[in-house]
C-alpha cells in the first residue's frame, strides 16, 4: 500500500469515517465494508457505512447489515452531512466514482481524505491511499491484507471474518475462478482460523432462493438462452416485464450469466438486462480473452480480465443487436484455441 505508514498514523486518532461501495452492492462489497467496519468501530472511530443502493436480501446474515445506510429520499440529507463531516472515506470494490451513483458528487466534492482499496483494472486517481491489486482474488482479501498488515490481526473475530470470507468465496466463484490463486487459499484459511464455518455461509449465500427466484431461473434457461457458435458465445437478454413477472428482486439475476459461460465451448458470455433507466450487461470469459477491454470500449464499463460489466442507453433490442454486431470484431480472437461449437 502507498504510504501504509502514514495512513496508520492517522489511524491512531479517533476518526470520522464513512465507508462506501459500489452500486447494487454483492459479497464481495458487502462483506468487505462490513468487515472493514468492525475492525475500525473496534479501534475506536465512529464509522457509518452508506451504500448506493439496495443489496441482495440473502446478505442481511452480515454483522453490522442493520447500520448500513442505503443512499435514497429518506436518507439523502443525512448521508451529505455524514459524507461532509467525514475525515476518511474508505472507498471499497471499485475504481471509478462514477459506480457509486448519486454518492459520486457527494464523495468527490468532500475534503476527507480517500482511501481506496479494490482489485478492479485501471482505477481511477481519486484517492490519497491506494491499496490496489489487480490480482487479488477479491476486495476482501485486500480487506483482509490491510488489517493483518496494520499489525491488528488479533482483532479479526468471526464476525468479520464471516464477511470477509463471503466476498472472497463469491468473487473467485467458490474457488474455481481464474482469480482463484494462492493468496485465496492462504487468506481463507487464516479466515476459517477465526472462526468461519464454510458451509454455513454456502447455505446463506447460494441456498436462499425464492419460489419466483427458482422459476425465473428456470425460465430464462429455456426460454431466453441465445447461442451464437460462430463466435463460441452466448447470452441471456431479459426485459423489464420479464423481471416483473418474476416478482423479481435485488439479487435475482446474479450469477445467471454464468450458466451461460458453462457451456461447453462457449468463450464469451454475457446477460443483458433493461433495468428501466438503462440497460445493464455482465460479461464473462474464459481463457485469453478480455471482457474488461470489450467493455470499457463498447459498453461504458469494464472490470477484470474474465469478469466485467456495462451499460447502454439505448433500448433493449438495440443494446442486443450492438453486442451481436461486435462479435465480428473479436471473431478470430474467439474462436482462437477453441472448435466452433454445435447445437443439437
Amino acid at each position: 500500500m502507498q504510504d501504509l505508514r502514514s495512513l496508520k498514523e492517522v489511524l491512531k486518532t479517533p476518526r470520522r469515517i464513512v465507508i462506501t461501495t459500489h452500486h447494487k452492492p454483492d459479497a464481495d462489497a458487502l462483506g468487505s465494508s462490513l468487515g472493514l467496519f468492525r475492525y475500525l468501530v473496534k479501534k475506536g472511530h465512529e464509522v457509518k457505512v452508506i451504500t448506493p443502493s439496495d443489496y441482495p436480501d440473502f446478505l442481511d446474515w452480515m454483522d453490522g447489515n442493520g447500520d448500513v445506510m442505503i443512499y435514497g429520499d429518506q436518507s439523502k440529507d443525512e448521508a451529505a452531512s455524514l459524507v461532509g463531516a467525514a475525515e476518511l472515506i474508505f472507498c471499497l470494490d471499485f475504481s471509478s466514482l462514477e459506480r457509486i451513483n448519486e454518492l459520486e458528487e457527494l464523495v468527490a466534492n468532500s475534503e476527507a481524505e480517500k482511501v481506496l482499496i479494490d482489485h478492479h483494472q485501471e482505477p481511477e486517481d481519486f484517492a490519497q491511499y491506494k491499496f490496489w491489486d489487480p490480482n487479488s482474488p477479491a476486495t476482501a482479501a485486500l480487506v483482509y491484507h490491510f488489517i493483518v498488515d496494520l499489525g491488528d490481526e488479533s482483532l479479526i473475530d468471526r464476525a468479520i471474518a464471516s464477511c470477509l470470507y463471503a466476498g472472497l468465496m463469491t468473487d473467485t466463484g467458490n474457488f474455481k475462478n481464474t482469480n482463484t490463486n494462492k493468496d485465496a487459499f492462504l487468506v481463507a484459511a487464516g479466515l476459517v482460523d477465526k472462526g468461519v464455518n464454510p458451509g454455513d455461509i454456502g447455505r446463506y449465500i447460494y441456498d436462499s432462493n425464492t419460489i419466483d427466484r427458482i422459476k425465473f431461473l428456470g425460465y430464462a434457461l429455456s426460454k431466453k438462452l441465445v447461442i451464437l457458435p460462430d463466435f463460441n458465445t452466448a447470452y441471456f437478454a431479459i426485459t423489464a416485464e420479464e423481471l416483473e413477472r418474476f416478482n423479481s428482486q435485488t439479487g435475482d439475476t446474479e450469477g445467471l450469466v454464468n450458466y451461460a459461460l458453462s457451456i461447453k465451448g462457449i468463450k464469451l458470455a454475457a446477460l443483458i438486462v433493461d433495468r428501466t433507466e438503462m440497460i445493464k450487461i455482465s460479461f464473462r470469459s474464459v481463457s485469453d480473452f478480455s471482457v474488461n477491454e470489450l467493455a470499457r470500449k463498447h459498453f461504458e464499463g469494464g472490470g477484470h480480465k474474465n469478469a466485467a460489466g456495462g451499460k447502454s442507453d439505448l433500448p433493449l433490442e438495440e443494446a442486443v443487436a450492438k453486442f451481436e454486431s461486435i462479435l465480428n470484431e473479436y471473431k478470430e480472437e474467439l474462436n482462437k484455441d477453441y472448435q466452433t461449437i454445435t447445437q443439437s
